[in-house]
């Protein structure tokens, strides 16, 4: 089981943790949510929960929880600028589909 994350991505979340001053990663979760079932959650992570894990990429710590990583087993995490848009972008082999808002998928 991993978690990866793209170059760009790190360097990000690495700059964010900086500015923040505190932080030992970033959360990749998912929540029930959206019209396709599932969304994403990110949040920085301050103290790790018990049922945790952790995946170091490129100097970052991903922590994912247990119930998460089912549906989470393998993706990458990215960080992208279209124009004047710029977000993180998930490349998770393991959904079925998506919303067409893209904020929501279906595993």
């Amino acid at each position: 089981m991993a978690i990866t994350i793209t170059e760009p991505a790190a360097k990000h979340v690495a700059n964010f943790l900086v500015n923040r001053g505190k932080g030992i990663g970033l959360r990749l979760g998912v929540k029930t949510s959206g019209c396709s079932g599932m969304a994403y959650v990110l949040e920085f992570v301050d103290v790790l929960n018990e049922d945790d894990e952790v995946f170091i990429d490129k100097g970052v710590s991903i922590i994912v929880d247990k119930k998460s990583l089912v549906y989470l087993n393998g993706t990458e995490l990215d960080f992208v600028k279209n124009g004047l848009n710029e977000g993180f972008e998930f490349n998770n082999p393991n959904i079925d589909g998506e919303c067409g808002c893209g904020e929501s998928f279906s595993v």
